[in-house]
């Protein structure tokens, strides 16, 4: 089978195909097309993925171009990791965002309403080529914000696009641990959208044993979210709610963190990464070794603003283990290439799964997945609190979309102003001169 990647100069790369050599036993993946629009990033890459495959016998084949027709004709999965315009775009989006006194995080709020607005016209015009060069492919997206571009592509390539995120499958991971239970074995009562979830039970041989965590303070206190938000918190909701949610329930006290930072986490990232790709460029640059060092620094600082903000102290070492997105990507990809019934909190749409939504709402909800693809389980209702956040939110998806394709300036206001953590109009109108003087990719915006 032929597996396309779509921003394969990207910098996680590595962990898709380290996990996908990892799981080749099977001998599913025989030729890994790399496609970036940096033919200097993709040869980076490209040379630490060898150094990956050199004691593998019988690796998947790699080849890198830069065409992208070429790279998606006759595929039989597409990985897209597309980043339209870098993280120089991250970082200005948190700096305009933050200039006023809003937030800028990357997928959350001002930042991640204009990381879609550059995005979707573009993931729109890769659904198009699939649907047109690899009509039989199935498409598994990395690219954020990850429901709103799944949502985007979902028009055009129906249910054979679904989102992927590894945020619900550490939180899985640390409650399950936390309870003394295996996370191979549990069974997760997870809802929202992407980055704006709940988890509302957890089982373990039939019993809910999230009551249980909720009911002891120590507990909850032994992982990271629980020392993010707080016992007494998560006591007052019922639940325990993805990590991004700190930013709409500590808002205040996560921009005065970014604010006061000595830089922000895309500026960290795009310094540590400029850092990399300079080393790759010499040739006796051990790649795999450069590539892991790298990396683990960029792990240990994740979030590093918010848990500065809570109080959370440094990260636990068992969440600095790999085992997230791509982990799921080729749990899902086996799946469907195979038809091993497996089950997994993917985006997707919605159906009838949260009745306050339309059926083409893309939602994050556990999924039962085969060789037909992704299908929503039944969930919890949410409760009014999180149902008021999720249509909110999905409302301004709704607006990002619509002025992506109207290219509506109005609309682009719009999509700013009625996100819950932007608290004027007037702000919006200043976000949208701001992000449209700076990104060219916004010039369609009239």
């Amino acid at each position: 089978m032929r597996l396309t990647i779509l921003g394969g100069g990207g910098f996680r790369l590595p962990l898709v195909y380290g996990a996908l050599l990892a799981d080749h036993a099977e001998g599913r993946i025989t030729q890994v097309v790399l496609h970036d629009v940096d033919a200097a990033r993709l040869t980076a890459i490209a040379r630490v993925l060898a150094d990956q495959a050199e004691s593998v016998p019988d690796a998947p084949r790699i080849t890198a171009t830069t065409d992208l027709d070429e790279a998606l004709r006759d595929a039989d999965f597409v990985f897209s990791a597309i980043r339209v315009g870098g993280l120089e775009g991250r970082a200005a989006d948190e700096r305009i965002a933050l200039a006023e006194d809003v937030l800028g995080q990357e997928t959350v709020g001002a930042g991640g309403i204009a990381y879609g607005l550059r995005t979707v016209p573009v993931a729109v015009d890769i659904a198009r080529r699939i649907a047109r060069l690899a009509p039989d492919a199935w498409v598994i997206n990395f690219t954020n914000p990850a429901g709103l571009v799944t949502e985007a592509m979902a028009r055009h390539l129906g249910d054979r696009v679904i989102g992927i995120c590894d945020s619900p499958v550490g939180l899985g991971r640390r409650v399950a641990h936390a309870l003394g239970a295996d996370p191979a074995t549990v069974s997760l009562d997870y809802a929202g959208l992407n980055h704006l979830g709940w988890l509302r039970g957890l089982r373990v041989d039939g019993r809910d044993e999230l009551p249980r965590l909720l009911a002891d303070a120590e507990l909850l206190g032994s992982f990271e979210e629980g020392r993010l938000f707080g016992a007494d918190w998560l006591q007052s909701l019922g639940a325990i709610p993805n990590e991004y949610l700190h930013y709409f329930y500590f808002n205040r006290e996560a921009v005065r963190a970014y604010q006061e930072a000595e830089q922000t986490r895309g500026a960290f990232l795009l310094e540590q990464q400029a850092t990399f790709y300079a080393e790759m460029e010499r040739p006796d640059t051990p790649a795999l070794a450069t590539w892991d060092r790298t990396r683990a620094e960029r792990e240990a600082t994740y979030m590093a603003h918010n848990r500065e903000a809570a109080g959370a102290g440094e990260r636990d070492a068992s969440d600095l283990e790999s085992g997230g997105y791509e982990k799921v990507a080729l749990a899902l990809m086996r799946a469907i290439a195979h038809d091993k019934r497996t089950t997994l909190i993917l985006n997707v749409r919605n159906r009838a799964t949260l009745s306050v939504l339309d059926e083409a709402a893309v939602v994050e909800v556990p999924c039962s997945v085969d060789a037909n693809g992704a299908h929503p389980l039944p969930v919890s209702p949410l409760p009014l609190h999180a149902t008021g956040l999720v249509c909110a939110v999905k409302a301004v998806e709704r607006e990002v979309l619509a002025a992506a394709d109207s290219g509506s300036r109005a609309t682009a206001v719009k999509a700013f102003a009625l996100h819950p953590l932007v608290d004027s109009v007037t702000v919006a109108r200043r976000l949208v001169d701001g992000y449209t003087s700076v990104h060219r990719s916004l010039a369609y915006l009239r």
